[in-house]
């Protein structure tokens, strides 16, 4: 009896140890973070087939999402994620893998920083994806090289805020009315391509951005028609005015998300292939295209305020709307006018942004709100010109800033260039100094 206890119990321990020492060989699980997060990107980093623990990988996506974790002994990472069917940026730290190996160069990318993947999250919630990793140098860019990439792209994004704050100052300029809800246009333009090229199909683009911006056109001019209008008439104050606009802004916001969802919806050609410049300036032909297009749209914009008859009464209620009612001009028909311009002017910055971003969010518009005001007061209110130098300033610093401080923080620098130079012309750089009596 006792030699079957002893049998009895011996057998147990010979199977919880070989139970032990299956746990001991069975790889451990990466470590997650964010696990409280439904959705999950994930990862290995090997070298010919041999895992690299330690790696620093940093996970970064829409509306300032940012994570960093380390790769466990097995090379393995997992990141919890927010969005679903959501493009997010995966960062291989180089300076801590070991010495002799990098990250080598994806073959069907070349132009591509091969230590920054783009990955979308799919249908299922996860993504796996893996590096190129091998024998090599590690890839380094010159400071030289940072500062042109930083300019040129910053130079794009001025032109790009440019169409919406030209639009807005002209609005400001001939009503009077801080118009918080010129960010729902501006989110528009960008909408309206994503359901006319689902429509229609992605071949179709070239079809869907014009009528884009004619239905931008058309919202402007429905607003004006159905709201801004009758309220002007009523002699409602500018202060009252401002609520209404935030109120129709906060409306047409959560419109847009009931509509389109809250994950991030691209265009076609958003993933357009880099080519190289000079040294490792890259540079897409959307970016070309979109900065080609913005600048004739400026020339165009400003031969018709400079020299057209209506471009000139728009100036000229600008400058003083009772004098200019007095010289026989229809002050309404030309805010009708304008309010369509601008509406047009932000539903094409609209189009742009979601490149640039890229991606199409139902909040896009209000994310750059804050950059559109300060490039209009930058460049002086009132002033389209000024709006535009305003707007590539605000751009270049934006961009550039990211060298200095980092990415998330770069808009905030760009405001506090703004109150810095408020401080010593509260006028703005084109704008003119009040007259008091």
């Amino acid at each position: 009896m006792r030699r079957g206890v002893h049998r009895l119990v011996s057998a147990l321990g010979a199977v919880f140890l070989a139970f032990g020492i299956l746990a001991l060989a069975t790889p451990a699980h990466a470590d997650v973070v964010n696990p409280e997060m439904p959705f999950k990107i994930s990862g290995n980093v090997q070298n010919n087939g041999e895992p690299i623990g330690g790696v620093t990988i940093t996970v970064t996506g829409a509306a300032g999402f940012t994570a960093t974790v380390p790769t466990d002994a097995d090379g393995k990472f997992t990141v919890g994620v927010p969005e679903k069917s959501a493009d997010y940026t995966v960062t291989l730290d180089e300076t801590t893998l070991p010495e002799g190996i990098a990250v080598v160069d994806n073959p069907a990318t070349p132009f591509v920083e091969a230590n920054v993947q783009a990955v979308t999250v799919g249908p299922g919630g996860r993504s796996t994806m893996n590096f190129f990793i091998g024998q090599g140098e590690r890839h380094t860019v010159s400071i030289a090289d940072q500062i042109v990439q930083r300019l040129i792209s910053g130079l794009n994004f001025g032109l790009m805020l440019a169409l919406a704050s030209v639009g807005l100052s002209l609005i400001y300029g001939t009503t009077g009315i801080s118009n918080f809800a010129h960010a729902e246009m501006v989110t528009f333009g960008a909408v309206a391509t994503f359901a006319l090229v689902q429509l229609f199909g992605p071949a179709m683009l070239w079809l869907a951005i014009p009528l884009a911006l004619v239905l931008s056109a058309g919202l402007g001019w429905g607003l004006d028609a159905a709201l801004w209008a009758p309220l002007r008439r009523r002699g409602m104050g500018l202060v009252q005015l401002m609520i209404v606009s935030i109120g129709l802004s906060l409306g047409i916001r959560y419109l847009y998300q009931f509509f389109i969802g809250g994950s991030t919806e691209q265009l076609p050609g958003s993933d357009a292939e880099r080519f190289k410049l000079f040294g490792t300036v890259t540079l897409s032909f959307t970016d070309i295209l979109s900065m080609a297009l913005s600048v004739l749209l400026i020339v165009v914009f400003a031969w018709w305020l400079t020299f057209t008859k209506i471009g000139k009464a728009t100036r000229a209620i600008s400058d003083n709307p009772s004098l200019a009612a007095a010289s026989g001009i229809d002050v309404d028909g030309v805010v009708r006018i304008v309010w369509i311009i601008g509406s047009l002017l932000a539903g094409f910055s609209g189009i742009l942004w979601a490149y640039f971003r890229p991606g199409i969010r139902w909040d896009m518009g209000g994310q750059i709100l804050l950059l559109i005001f300060a490039a209009t007061t930058l460049g002086g209110l009132g002033t389209a010109y000024g709006a535009l130098i305003g707007s590539i300033i605000v751009g270049i610093l934006v961009e550039s800033s990211s060298l200095i401080i980092p990415s998330d923080l770069k808009y905030v620098g760009a405001l506090v260039v703004l109150i810095g130079i408020l401080l010593f012309r509260p006028q703005g750089i084109l704008g003119r100094k009040e007259r008091v009596g």
